[in-house]
């Protein structure tokens, strides 16, 4: 076998790795209700087999190139591949919640420290020429598993058991552990950076890091009464300080972090933070509007959800193809053009939008994904020297992450607080008389006219209020989508200031 030919399946056995790591966030998504019931699991603890392994995840992600330096990429992937299986099984096995919190956070490391070696390694293991072919493999598979995670998850609950949203990753990461271990060969571990880890810096990461996820989690509920998520973010604020300032004056540092000295890195890394708040905004809230709003099950979620994964397949050749050929100024502003449609599109739902409504705007995403996600990674990782590659690729992989913590964050806020709102909206045009808000609710307005919700007659009220009430979640979620929509469309500033990637120094 020649080298391309062994390079391209050690790529793919690291591809399918990030796969399975990447699908494993939103795999239980759609099976979180089935879980719950099997474990006992209360329902304000539901959430953190999220969480859990999210927080783990981004540790992992912005060590992995410290631990690069130290393991090499090859023996780093196969030994997080491995461990990531053991703990997949030990999830399936669990017989309590409190042992699967803790083999899904032990999950999230392993799977965690996967991701950036694939980005890092698209560039390290081809030529300039096979580049943009590798990163399309790999971006395309990374936005690719969320996207069908719910349905692969709604899927295999439905027709087995939720054991299997962690089983499946048995078999196939073995296999991709095997490959690896015998055709990834770019750089060799250097044991020495073992002796040298600044554990002080390590534990300033992980409360930095933890307390982030924690505090943007928590903020929806900050009150006078609940100081908690300001607590979590002044603890996030100056473990973050101290972690920066011990990076920078450190000869070799746990985050090398001068790499944000570089204007093109940091304008690569901001894109990457927007297409994370787009990716795991749009990802958390299509499954509540059909769910909450449509009251369709995990399975048929998935099958609507599926989409926008379509999409950025048939898209992933055309993305390669023209990225080599089209200005990355032109190919950034289309891509985030088409994602912020595709978002600002879904703001203009009712209570009726099923699959026909909702598959323009999937499509317009999924498009979106793929185009954008080329000439942003190429801008941030294909201009450092090899040196700094997997280090760069933990950082703008770290930001993509962080990008979706803060996204789901500003969406539970807008729920929080708007829903409420909108109720108290809609009952006061109802009883003006307004018939575009009567027709948004589904209500016959002459019933309803001059009359206080909370005044009508029994019967009319007990038709009324859900009706009511379901108007206003989805206007809620409107206002969400309007955010993450506007956020991407301002980010569009940010184009101007890109220069043409330079070949790697």
């Amino acid at each position: 076998m020649n080298i391309a030919a062994r390079h391209w399946l050690g790529f793919s056995a690291m591809t399918a790795g990030m796969f399975l790591a990447i699908l494993d966030i939103q795999i239980v998504a759609s099976s979180l209700i089935d879980i719950q019931l099997s474990l006992g699991i209360p329902a304000a603890r539901l959430s953190y087999l999220q969480t859990t392994y999210l927080i783990a995840e981004v540790i992992a992600i912005a060590l992995s190139g410290y631990l690069t330096r130290v393991m090499s990429t090859r023996w780093l992937f196969v030994a997080a591949m491995l461990g990531f299986v053991l703990a997949s099984a030990a999830c399936a096995a669990s017989t309590s919640y409190q042992a699967l919190y803790v083999f899904r956070f032990i999950q999230g490391l392993f799977g965690g420290a996967i991701i950036p070696l694939v980005f890092s390694a698209a560039f390290l293991m081809f030529p300039p020429e096979r580049q943009t072919l590798a990163t399309v493999i790999g971006g395309g598979f990374a936005m690719l598993a969320p996207s069908v995670g719910p349905y692969i998850g709604g899927w295999l609950t439905e027709h087995y058991s939720w054991h299997w949203l962690f089983l499946v990753n048995i078999i196939p990461g073995v296999i991709a552990a095997a490959i690896a271990s015998k055709w990834v060969t770019i750089d060799a571990p250097d044991w020495r950076h073992f002796r040298k880890v600044d554990l002080l810096a390590v534990l300033l990461l992980v409360i930095f890091l933890a307390s982030l996820e924690l505090a943007l989690k928590q903020a929806a509920k900050l009150t006078s009464d609940n100081l908690e998520p300001l607590a979590l973010a002044v603890l996030c604020f100056g473990s973050g300080v101290a972690l920066a300032l011990r990076c920078l004056r450190r000869a070799e540092p746990l985050l090398d972090l001068a790499v944000f000295r570089d204007r093109t890195f940091v304008i690569g890394a901001w894109f990457s933070f927007v297409l994370g708040i787009a990716l795991f905004g749009s990802i958390y809230l299509l499954p509540l509007f059909l769910g909450l709003v449509r009251g369709l099950g995990p399975l048929e979620i998935g099958s609507v959800m599926i989409v926008t994964g379509i999409a950025q397949l048939l898209t992933a050749p055309v993305a390669a193809f023209a990225e080599p050929r089209l200005p990355p100024r032109a190919m950034t502003f289309a891509g985030y053009a088409l994602l912020a449609g595709g978002l600002l599109w879904n703001a203009a739902a009712t209570y009726h939008w099923e699959f026909g409504e909702l598959f323009g705007p999937q499509v317009l995403r999924g498009v979106g994904f793929m185009v954008c996600l080329l000439p942003v990674t190429r801008l941030a990782l294909g201009q450092l020297p090899p040196a700094q590659v997997p280090n760069g690729s933990a950082l703008f992989n770290l930001m993509r992450n962080i990008g979706g913590a803060v996204g789901l964050a500003f969406i539970d806020i807008v729920l929080e607080h708007r829903g409420p709102q909108h109720v108290t909206q809609i009952a006061e045009k109802l009883q003006a008389g307004d018939r575009a808000t009567a027709a948004f609710v589904g209500l016959p307005l002459e019933r309803f006219t001059g009359v206080p919700l909370g005044e009508l007659e029994e019967g009319a009220r007990a038709f009324a209020e859900p009706l009511v009430r379901r108007a206003a979640t989805v206007a809620s979620l409107n206002d969400a989508w309007l955010l993450l929509g506007g956020i991407i469309a301002l980010s569009l500033l940010a184009v101007p200031l890109m220069r043409k990637p330079s070949a790697a120094r």
